[in-house]
């Protein structure tokens, strides 16, 4: 008999807090190696008996293989650190742990089968397979109004198919289980090609949004539930990676033409508490202060709000955000600032960033490579930045909780600003026309926010237009974790990945000359060298544990 294992959770705030309430695994999952089990079980028979017990194991299906607390290896592509330190492996940030962390080796020359990211990714993504492919399996035996049936299968669908999507992304070939296994089956499973999986996340995604509600429909108790919205983004993704840009263009504009989604005027307020459930956030990451936190304070915070700054944004990434007038960022032009870099600059620098002399929390920041005595000074020791840059964005700065347990922000997944951006993208890239009208629309929509106000981009030549629009889309969607999938679908990594990374610039330091461990033209602090692999690195390898239990795998 198989056993159904079930981690309970208050269910009060059942659909509120989605990602926070149950995990639930079975006995058979892809492969040997990912059987994860929780204490609790239930024999299966008896679970698929209620209505409750349907959405008990619908929230274990959200919730996925995310873990809560600290963590430091993605358990799920969904926690903040799936999201936000995928950034590590891109040049918008680096990791304080060095550059034997193992999310630096997925882009530095050093990726093998045997890293353990890549395997956190992999696990996660097929736990949740297995326990969507669970419920789907049983579902129908509820006694339960039929329609509320078909929209949990829509909902369980889509996120099958995003785990798919994300597979198909950085793995391309790799097993394809739309059914509960056996352990021999499991042990034995053939690989899909690239275009089998991406046929499937098609069809499935297709489903799914024909049966969803959309996202306007979504009641206050429903927040965090998948909407049409959030599966036509998915899909959009997909059209994107897989180069077919008319049928992304389509899918964008289905979202845009269905009006339920905003450009909120308050940009830093997207990802603090207060305004999380702004209709700018289709699909976000769902957290519970208290009882299923957010510990990225805890990693991320300066050491001087008794965090571990593990979180270090990259000198090109503060580089990209020019300045407010909407030209690009340069030293020697009068208007830049050492002494405080966030003068006259693109808004979202000040909104997402803290630097040397910002003010954090009530708290000054003092990275200065001088300052000897300062808990987060610039250095290669200190449990302080690597790059004289701290992150600003995700956090309400008047949270006073427990860092580890107490802060409940959510982590957006998908956002309209993404999607605005995405469609002026498919268009450009399926050749066609560039309009004003359109820019007025998409990219000038994003960046002329109230909170951003910056001036609207006139340039319509697609070739001129496209690193414009490259540029935008990440300084907009920073940390957001979709920097390395848009570096390895535009195909730069040789070009972005390649040489010395710097830091911020400090041209009045005394001690830099003798303590940065390269010297800079222009003072910026040296970081870290990157030799990433065209070819190589932008396919992750089947993790070495599961090839041994399956060499078929490794084929």
């Amino acid at each position: 008999m198989n056993t159904l294992y079930i981690k309970y959770f208050p269910t009060s705030m059942f659909f509120k807090f989605l990602f926070t309430a149950i995990l639930m695994t079975v006995t058979v999952s892809c492969d040997k190696e990912l059987e994860q089990f929780p204490s609790n079980a239930f024999a299966k028979d008896n679970f698929w008996t209620s209505e409750s017990n349907a959405n008990i194991a619908l929230t274990g299906a959200y919730r996925g293989a995310v873990e809560y607390g600290t963590q430091v290896v993605p358990s799920d592509w969904w926690t903040y650190c799936g999201i936000v330190f995928m950034e590590f492996a891109t040049d918008n940030a680096y990791d304080r742990r060095g550059d034997n962390s193992t999310q630096n080796r997925l882009t530095n020359g050093t990726l093998l089968p045997n890293n353990n990211v890549v395997k956190g990714y992999w696990d996660g993504s097929y736990q949740r397979i297995a326990i969507c492919n669970d419920f789907l399996e049983n579902i129908e035996n509820v006694e339960m109004d039929q329609s509320k049936i078909d929209r949990m299968k829509a909902e369980v669908s889509f996120l099958r198919a995003t785990q798919y999507f994300y597979i198909s992304q950085f793995w391309g070939s790799a097993p394809l289980v739309t059914a509960t296994l056996t352990p021999d089956e499991a042990n034995n499973v053939d690989k899909a090609s690239k275009a089998e999986l991406v046929a499937f996340v098609d069809s499935e995604l297709k489903a799914a949004i024909s049966a969803l509600p959309a996202f306007g429909e979504l009641s206050a108790s429903e927040a965090g539930r998948a909407s049409k919205q959030a599966a036509l983004a998915f899909l959009g993704r997909l059209y994107l990676g897989e180069n077919d840009f008319a049928a992304a263009s389509a899918v964008y504009k289905q979202i845009i033409d269905m009006g339920d989604n905003i450009i909120d005027p308050d940009y830093q307020s997207l990802f603090i508490p207060s305004n999380e459930n702004s209709s700018e956030n289709i699909f976000s990451s769902q957290y519970f202060g208290g009882q299923a936190g957010n510990s990225l304070p805890q990693h991320a915070y300066p050491a001087v709000a008794s965090g571990w700054h593990i979180v270090n944004p990259q000198g090109s990434l503060a580089d990209a955000y020019g300045f407010d007038d909407g030209t690009p960022l340069s030293y020697d032009d009068p208007r830049f600032d050492y002494d405080d870099m966030g003068a006259n600059r693109d808004p979202r620098f000040r909104y997402n960033f803290i630097w040397d002399g910002a003010t954090f929390s009530g708290r000054i920041y003092d990275c200065h490579p001088d300052h000897t005595e300062s808990v987060d000074q610039l250095t290669y020791s200190k449990q302080a930045t690597r790059t004289g840059y701290g992150l600003r964005k995700f956090f309400d700065e008047s949270f006073s909780g427990n860092l580890r347990t107490d802060y409940g922000g959510n982590i957006p997944i998908i956002r309209y600003a993404e999607v605005l951006l995405s469609y002026l993208e498919a268009e450009l890239e399926a050749g066609n026309t560039i309009t004003q009208q359109l820019l007025d629309e998409t990219i000038n929509a994003v960046r002329g926010r109230a909170s951003v106000g910056l001036p609207p981009i006139t340039e319509t030549d697609p070739a001129t237009l496209r690193p414009i629009l490259r540029n935008e889309r990440r300084i907009e969607l920073a940390l957001e974790g979709q920097r390395l999938w848009d570096i390895f679908r535009w195909g730069i990594g040789d070009e972005v990945l390649v040489g010395d990374f710097w830091g911020a610039p400090f041209p009045n330091s005394t001690l830099y000359p003798t303590t940065s461990k390269k010297i800079d033209a222009q003072s910026r602090w040296y970081v870290t060298t990157k030799n990433f692999r065209e070819g190589v690195d932008d396919v992750w390898p089947i993790p070495e544990s599961e090839v041994n239990v399956n060499p078929k795998l490794g084929n």
